[in-house]
């Protein structure tokens, strides 16, 4: 049965793409809900949960195997109740059986993501990721797997009992690590050492392929350069050598999409040449921010370059009409991964001709053999400098003829058959767009980044702020499903990242009421937050997550902006709760600093004096006097510039009067200094 059939599931009122994708399988599909869960407790029938996300290609490859056969469909409806769920709208979800699977199997999870659980209470029993239709790699086949799974259950149901005893006992003792009382430095030199350890010193990156981007990671290298506190009191160039260089093979590989713009998700190999080809936004807000801010510390041209056409390619494909930003781009177009991005020579010579045909071939391996299933996706070879020797033509000449082919090709693209794009708007994924354009437009001043930006934040405070409250996804006008943590202190991060680029009435406010939110609904009274609010639906665990993934750690983004808001407004409560989650999360800081690398942000700002530089003036010169203090990479300095006609500023802002034609007030820490009015001044003391 295919995706036309007139057999719909339970899934046709749902919102996620990746829900409706299966809304015409022969499995009878359940969305996770009440409904679904009560009729596996009536029939005492085991749950199959499926999750998965539309830019998913082995989630499409199971799909398309198992859950589109009818006799494989047959069977999961007659022996379990099918739950299927998009990790994107339910993180929560994801998150508490992900840990689970890697509890049972002692190996990392992944997607799709297959749990058996038990029908009264949803405990996982089995789990694992993809299954194939027929039996190889070591793996059954799925509808082999389904059968035995089913005689397992009935027939060793109290080995199972006990078996999720003890594993409801794991997941809810993940929460319960001592709380420290006191903090130190230690853990931003470890994380530094650990770092170089696993560096890949020829093609960059940390360990070996899949290579993921880890933006937290380098992010921690470039700060660790900024701070200069080495035991020479000098700054570190080999921190600042590890980012450069990974920023420098990233930008350079088939990771990033050379002729269109924006990141894929990882590299298969260790070169940075073949993705896997989806495009997710998580990814690439954060990378935009770190080539901003390494094209602030460097000015390399290939970094403005990257930051460019990733902004480019955000407000081209990625953003709404209404302002919001989409989620992702799938790997697989007309049933094939990279279909859309791999050439051939004759494709390419065809179109730039003789002239521009044998530079370009050069520059990006099509004169090598193919290296990608038989067709050649683009990833430099050659630098700039290198084919001006090599054809000897002015450098000049030579990046024009690039990029005159790569427009060429670019138009030539646009006609193909394009990936799907799942078009939902996430609150937290856009949080960590919006932070990205925000930053970039601030180092390469560039307003009309920052006014896509401030059109996202305006459409997801119009439609995903509801009765003091978030929600977490929104499609075709449909706003639902409670917020999680990352949602609101994501935001939070953007807008204090947007402010130092524009100030507008009400956005500092609005961060304010999301903070409070945090504070009354997601705190852990032991310190730190849970993923979760305390209205939330319960499930088998209430998770507080302080580990970096893909994307940052909520608890490590709550520590930096409550530290921030604190010292901004002069709030103590925001300081405290800071402090206590650096607190509470400080076993798995000082067990793996590496992987705590959001968190140790907070603790470098809660350690060593954090500035806040607040410019009050006429707008005419506000420009004159924040261009001058915040283009340059200062990661531990928060500057706003707030005209003299703002009024009802909150907190400590309020004694931060206008003066003449401009005053900044410099603080670091709780010392704060006599105000500056003049900007020569203040550019030495900043200095």
């Amino acid at each position: 049965m295919n995706e036309h059939s007139d057999y719909t599931n339970h899934l046709a009122g749902e919102t996620s793409p990746y829900l409706l994708q299966h809304v015409h399988n022969p499995v009878d599909w359940y969305p996770w809900n009440p409904k679904a869960l009560e009729k596996a407790r009536r029939e005492n029938k085991p749950i199959l949960l499926s999750v998965g996300y539309s830019a998913c290609h082995w989630c499409h490859v199971m799909a398309h195997e198992s859950f589109e056969d009818p006799q494989t469909a047959e069977l999961m409806n007659e022996l379990f109740i099918n739950v299927k769920v998009d990790r994107e709208e339910r993180p929560d979800i994801d998150r508490i059986y992900q840990t689970a699977h890697s509890l049972l199997t002692r190996r990392p999870g992944g997607w799709p993501l297959t749990v058996f659980l038990t029908p009264d209470d949803q405990v996982p029993f089995f789990a694992g990721t993809y299954f194939p239709d027929q039996p190889r790699h070591g793996m059954p086949a799925f509808s082999d797997l389904l059968k035995r799974i089913r005689d397992f259950l009935d027939a060793n149901e109290d080995e199972i009992r006990e078996q999720n005893s003890s594993l409801l006992d794991a997941l809810h003792n993940m929460n319960s690590g001592t709380v420290a009382t006191s903090l130190n430095a230690l853990p931003l030199d470890s994380a530094r050492q650990l770092l170089e350890k696993s560096f890949d010193a020829s093609d960059g990156g940390f360990g070996r392929a899949p290579k993921f981007p880890h933006p937290t990671n380098i992010e921690r290298l470039l700060r660790h350069w900024a701070g200069g506190r080495t035991s020479s009191g000098k700054p570190d160039q080999r921190a600042l050598h590890m980012a450069v260089f990974s920023l420098e093979k990233m930008a350079r590989g088939g990771m990033f999409d050379q002729l269109g713009g924006g990141f894929c998700r990882y590299s298969v190999d260790d070169h940075w040449m073949i993705p896997h080809f989806e495009k997710m936004l998580y990814d690439n807000g954060p990378l935009l921010a770190l080539y901003a801010e390494a094209w602030a510390t460097t000015g390399n041209p290939l970094f403005k370059r990257i930051c460019r056409q990733t902004a480019g390619w955000v407000m081209r494909e990625m953003q709404a009409p209404q302002g919001g930003y989409y989620s992702s781009l799938d790997a697989d177009s007309e049933g094939m991964e990279g279909k859309f991005y791999v050439w051939s020579p004759e494709q390419v010579r065809t179109l730039l001709g003789d002239e521009d045909y044998p530079l370009f071939a050069r520059r990006y391996g099509l004169d090598r053999a193919a290296n990608f299933e038989g067709h050649w996706h683009l990833h430099i070879y050659r630098s700039v400098d290198e084919l001006a020797a090599e054809f000897s033509r002015p450098p000049e000449a030579v990046r024009e003829s690039i990029e005159r082919a790569g427009e060429i090709l670019f138009h030539a693209r646009e006609q193909r058959v394009r990936p799907g794009r799942d078009d939902k708007v996430l609150t937290s994924w856009n949080g960590l767009m919006i932070r990205g354009m925000a930053i970039a437009a601030r180092h390469l001043a560039e307003p009309d980044w920052l006014d896509s930006a401030q059109r996202a934040l305006d459409f997801i405070r119009q439609t995903l702020w509801k009765d003091g409250r978030l929600l977490a996804t929104s499609k075709d006008g449909h706003a639902h499903l409670n917020a999680y943590l990352d949602d609101y202190v994501y935001l939070i991060d953007a807008i204090l990242e947007m402010l130092q680029v524009r100030w507008r009435d009400g956005d500092l406010d609005f961060a304010i009421e999301l903070a409070e939110v945090v504070l009354a609904h997601f705190q852990d009274p032991n310190g730190g937050f849970f993923f979760t609010s305390d209205d939330h639906e319960a499930l088998i665990q209430r998770s507080r997550p302080d580990h970096d993934d893909a994307m940052p750690s909520g608890n490590g983004i709550a520590a930096r902006v409550f530290g921030r808001l604190g010292h901004l407004l002069g709030e103590t409560r925001y300081l405290e709760a800071a402090e206590q989650t650096l607190k509470s999360t400080w076993s798995g800081i000082e067990s793996m600093p590496h992987g705590h690398t959001s968190l140790l942000v907070a603790l470098e700002e809660s350690l060593f004096p954090f500035q806040t530089v607040i410019i009050r003036g006429p707008e005419t010169a506000l420009d004159t006097w924040s261009n001058a203090v915040s283009r340059n990479y200062a990661p531990a300095r928060l500057t706003l510039a707030i005209p003299a006609t703002a009024t009802r500023l909150p907190g400590q802002l309020a004694l931060r009067e206008a003066r003449g034609d401009g005053v900044a007030y410099l603080c670091s820490g709780t010392s704060c200094s006599e105000p500056v009015a003049d900007l020569d001044a203040l550019k030495n003391l900043l200095a």
